[in-house]
Formats: C-alpha cells, sequence, structure tokens
C-alpha cells in the first residue's frame, strides 16, 4: 500500500494478544460500516509489530498494512482466529534483538521505546483512528497512544474476560462453551477409570473461566487465582464427589494462575519473558494431577485414585466463534464507527448490565479484574455460590461495577 494514495479519512485496525473466535467479526462490522460512511480501511498486521517494522524509505507499508474490503472481510467474517494476524509487541518496550533492521542504528539500548516510530507510521499511513483489540497489554498501549494524541477507539479481547470496564470481553463466550463441551466429552473416560479428572483452563489473574463452566454443572470443584488452595482439602472434596457419584469419578477445573496454598509463585511452561512481563504459564492441572494422586489414600481406605490430567489450552481459543461471539463483536465494531462519527476518541466500548456502552480507554490501566471472592467462590467448597441471582448480568459474576 503507498500512503500518499489514501484520500479522505482512513481508519486502522489491528489485534494484538492472543487469538480468539470472534476478531474477524469485529474486524468486518468496522470495515463494512466504515466504508459505507465514506472511510477508507486499513488492517495493520501482526498488531503494534506491524506499526514498528514499516520502513519509510521505501515508500510504502511493505505487507504490515493490508487494504480491507468489502469483498476480503466478508469472507473471513465468519471465522475464528484473525486474518490480520497477532503479536505481543510493546512498542514502548522492544529488546535490542526485535528491533527491526532498518532501525537497529537509531536504538540500540537492551530495552527500546519506539514509540516514536509508531507516531511517524501512523501519519505515514494517513490514519485518522485506530481502533485495536485486544486485552489490558494491548489496549494499555492504545491508552499510551490516546495520551500522545492519537484518536484511539478501543475494543476489549481475551478468553479470561479480565479487561476492566466491561463485563464481557470478546472470546469469553466461546472459551466457556468449549471448555462445558470438553468437560463433558472427557467425563467419559474419568467414569469409565473410575478417576479424577483434573482440566487446566485459562486464567492468569482470573478465574472466571473456571468458575463459570463450573457454575453450570461442568465440574464438581474448581481453583482460581483468587484464591490459593490446600491440595489435601481438594481431595477430600473430590473423594466425597466421587464416592457419592454413580460412576465413581469427580472433576475439577484449574485456572493456570491458580496456586497452592504457601506457593510463592504461578507455574510457568517457559521463563522466558513476553514484552509485557509475562511469562507463559502452564502445567499448574499436572501438578494437582500428581498431588492427588499421592495424598488420596489419605481420604479414600488407603487407596491411590488415578487421575486424568487435560490442558485445554489453544483448544477453546481455536476455531469459529460461537453466537455469542459472532453478535458482540458485530455490536462492538458499530460501536467504535458510532463514537468515531461523533468526533469522540479515547473511549473503550463495553457492555455493562447487559446494555452497551463506553468508557474512557484509561480504565483498562485504572485496575485488575478479578472475582469477588467473598460474593462468588465459597472457599471451603471449592465451588461457586449459588445465591442472589436478581439482577446479576448473564455471566453471573463479570460485572466490572
Amino acid at each position: 500500500m503507498v500512503p500518499t494514495q489514501i484520500n479522505g479519512k482512513t481508519i486502522g485496525i489491528l489485534t494484538g494478544g492472543g487469538d480468539v473466535p470472534g476478531l474477524n467479526p469485529a474486524i468486518r462490522a468496522v470495515t463494512v460500516r466504515a466504508l459505507r460512511e465514506g472511510y477508507r480501511v486499513i488492517g495493520i498486521k501482526r498488531g503494534w509489530s506491524g506499526l514498528i517494522e514499516i520502513d519509510r524509505g521505501k515508500g510504502d507499508a511493505g505487507d504490515s498494512v493490508v487494504k480491507l474490503t468489502e469483498e476480503v472481510v466478508n469472507k473471513v467474517g465468519r471465522t475464528g482466529g484473525t486474518f490480520l494476524h497477532t503479536s505481543r509487541t510493546r512498542p514502548s518496550h522492544v529488546p535490542k534483538l526485535d528491533v527491526p533492521e532498518h532501525l537497529s542504528g537509531a536504538y540500540g539500548d537492551e530495552v527500546n521505546d519506539l514509540t516514536p516510530e509508531v507516531l511517524k507510521n501512523l501519519d505515514f499511513l494517513g490514519v485518522d483512528t485506530l481502533i485495536p483489540i485486544g486485552g489490558d497489554d494491548t489496549l494499555s498501549y492504545g491508552e499510551h497512544l490516546h495520551k500522545q494524541g492519537v484518536s484511539v477507539i478501543a475494543l476489549p479481547k481475551t478468553m479470561d474476560n479480565d479487561v476492566p470496564g466491561t463485563d464481557y470481553c470478546i472470546g469469553f463466550s466461546t472459551c466457556v462453551t468449549r471448555t462445558i463441551e470438553m468437560t463433558h466429552a472427557l467425563r467419559t473416560s474419568a467414569g469409565s477409570h473410575e478417576r479424577f479428572l483434573v482440566i487446566e483452563v485459562f486464567g492468569r489473574y482470573a478465574g472466571f473461566t473456571a468458575l463459570l463452566p463450573t457454575m453450570a454443572g461442568a465440574a464438581n470443584r474448581c481453583v482460581i487465582p483468587e484464591h490459593p488452595f490446600d491440595i489435601e482439602h481438594l481431595c477430600e472434596l473430590m473423594t466425597e464427589d466421587r464416592r457419592e457419584h454413580p460412576s465413581n469419578y469427580s472433576v475439577v477445573l484449574v485456572s493456570e494462575g491458580a496456586t497452592f496454598s504457601g506457593m510463592e509463585n504461578m507455574v510457568y511452561s517457559d521463563q522466558e519473558k513476553d514484552m509485557f512481563g509475562h511469562k507463559k504459564l502452564g502445567g499448574i492441572g499436572d501438578r494437582v494431577a500428581q498431588a492427588l494422586r499421592k495424598v488420596s489414600p489419605k481420604f479414600n481406605n488407603g487407596r491411590r485414585v488415578d487421575v486424568i490430567s487435560q490442558r485445554l489450552g489453544y483448544m477453546v481459543r481455536s476455531g469459529d466463534p460461537d453466537a455469542m461471539d459472532s453478535i458482540v463483536p458485530m455490536a462492538y465494531g458499530n460501536l467504535a464507527m458510532d463514537l468515531i462519527l461523533s468526533g469522540v476518541s479515547g473511549r473503550l466500548v463495553n457492555v455493562r448490565n447487559g446494555r452497551y456502552d463506553n468508557v474512557p480507554i484509561d480504565v483498562v490501566t485504572s485496575r485488575k479484574k478479578v472475582i469477588d471472592v467473598g460474593k462468588f467462590y465459597n472457599t471451603e467448597r471449592l465451588r461457586p455460590f449459588y445465591k442472589k441471582f436478581d439482577g446479576a448480568p448473564v455471566f453471573i459474576m463479570t460485572s466490572d461495577y
């Protein structure tokens, strides 16, 4: 794409962080509405990485930008993932090894702030409004650009549903739907072998993806990041559940960020940190499974209970979106366009108490969104409370207000 050929107002869209079902429907919604309102729309590839890879000296954006048309977005609008691709790049904290070659002469520190290049590239592309779609990491940099004078409208996306300021993030419903489906599917093996079933699900700091499926009947117990758990207490509860079940098995959902009592750190599958300072989580489910197997004789008349351990991982974030993650992204895209047409920027589109709305974008860095343990999680029974549903949002414990 040659930026000098862009006429009129231009909207740029990018997706950052982990992929989820619902991103392509959101891109489609923005694009179709924007084109019909007379805007040019471009997709910035590979998230924030696309805005540091552009070599302006070559006169075009190379493969970092794609022109979006109705034909392009209609083909992918019903599919999962993001056809614009994604990354976990943080332009304000780029390691020396990740600085693009054409910028290596100007940025030689161990960690570099490439925000000046991002601003120049947005101007180079003629972008009037930028729409980042992502979680709190991606959107925190969007807020940073807003403070630099860029017109930004943000769309919340994350499997964990932990972006502050909204009851719902794109991808959450599909994640919960798949978690329930796969947990029920795995029950056949757990029942056949009369075992404990331990399923590790997403949730670094917030346990919504474990607590809500458990509330819906997918599991007997769940352990979440907000409350460290005692393994013997969990084993005792699961042994009771197993004994009472006709097929002699019990199920626990384990958030990837959950920790044993007295455990200082989460369990990481990789010690390397991304640009937002996060190590890759994974493995707590296996540790829980090993510990349950070891302590089970204490609660099972001296006999060991074997365990099936399964990490759902990318299985819940791949594939097509469900109905909720087809409808909400459509609405979010049109909400973004409503704000742009009104001349408003620096906002996060959201759902609040079942209604679409928007809030200032700085909400994404104002606090952490986690489960209210006292209200929703029974720490003695390691499962949700089933009370006070009147007036609750559709997803029960996900309100941020």
